[in-house]
């Protein structure tokens, strides 16, 4: 078990941030898609929700990796996850056909807030430039 302390939390911490990085580039590299669908939301200024998206989603995430200011990188990432969940996969208001999938999304996104949460209440682990810091 002493192996997964010591790696586990380094581990846990690229994994949970691979997803986000990952879409942040996609949002950069698709950025009037990006807007467009977050505008088919109905929410407002949609050019500056996608760029606040990149920067939680690489900035975060590569923070989160880096174990640098983890906690705080991971209580954003969670705050935004969270709000994506229930704006962009409101299964509860969507047709029955497209219910199932939308609640899947739900459930990945409400998981990667337990995530977020665990590290934001636990910290970097041993492997981290906030430990190497110290």
């Amino acid at each position: 078990m002493k192996a997964l302390e010591t790696y586990g939390p380094l581990a846990g911490r690229v994994l949970i941030a691979l997803i986000f990085v990952l879409s942040g580039f996609s949002k950069i590299t698709g950025f009037e898609g990006t807007v467009g669908y977050i505008a088919s939301k109905g929410l407002p200024l949609p050019q500056l929700g996608a760029l606040a998206a990149i920067v939680v989603e690489v900035g975060g995430g590569l923070i989160l990796m880096a174990g640098w200011k983890a906690r705080w990188a991971a209580l954003a990432m969670a705050g935004f996850t969270g709000a994506a969940a229930v704006l962009f996969h409101n299964y509860w208001g969507v047709p029955a056909d497209m219910a199932q999938n939308q609640f899947i999304h739900f459930m990945k996104n409400i998981s990667m807030v337990g995530g977020l949460l665990f590290v934001a209440s636990f910290g970097s682990g041993p492997y981290s430039l906030e430990r190497r810091a110290a």
